[in-house]
């Protein structure tokens, strides 16, 4: 498997534990969602925003990328979350329409993905407004990774509730 083939299984993996995760989250009431549980953004719904939130920002700074990726204009029109730690869809339902919305950009925008592209360097801004120069592969590696921390996070919460998530392993889409 190639670079440009791990991409796009780890973006096939993220979106199928995504769905797995919202319909786990979707058979617990609101306020079992919203409940303090003492995780890095509290509740299950706010680590679930943080998810969204966090994508959004990497989403759109990978957008600025030299090779201009087409898939990722919808991006334009989504300004750039202030606080990853904001909880900006209260509802579950609007989160996982977004959730969705983010999971097929990522299918759509990591198919058209090539070996020079993972080569390149992507120049951006953190957060607090410092640039930063990284490879862009490394880049996408954190992505994946930083969404793969906070689902384990979710399902071990899920899971607390009384909420099997089932087969969380990448091992089940690997042929």
């Amino acid at each position: 498997m190639n670079r440009t083939e791990q991409i796009v299984l780890m973006a096939t993996y993220n979106q199928w534990m995504n769905r797995k995760v919202y319909d786990a989250a979707a058979t617990l009431p609101d306020a079992d969602l919203h409940l303090d549980r003492r995780a890095f953004f509290g509740s299950i719904l706010g680590t679930l925003n943080h998810l969204a939130l966090g994508d959004t920002v990497w989403l759109k700074r990978f957008a600025e990328h030299p090779a201009g990726f087409a898939a990722l204009a919808p991006l334009a029109s989504i300004a750039v979350p202030g606080d990853l730690k904001q909880l900006a869809f209260a509802d579950l339902g609007e989160l996982a329409a977004r959730r969705t919305w983010l999971d097929q950009l990522i299918i759509d925008w990591t198919n058209t993905l090539c070996g020079s592209d993972l080569d390149q360097r992507l120049y951006y801004h953190n957060m607090r407004g410092a640039a930063a120069d990284k490879p862009f592969f490394s880049l996408l590696v954190h992505f994946f990774n930083h969404q793969t921390h906070h689902r384990g996070q979710v399902t071990t919460l899920l899971s607390q509730a009384g909420v099997d998530v089932g087969v969380t392993d990448l091992l089940a889409l690997i042929d």
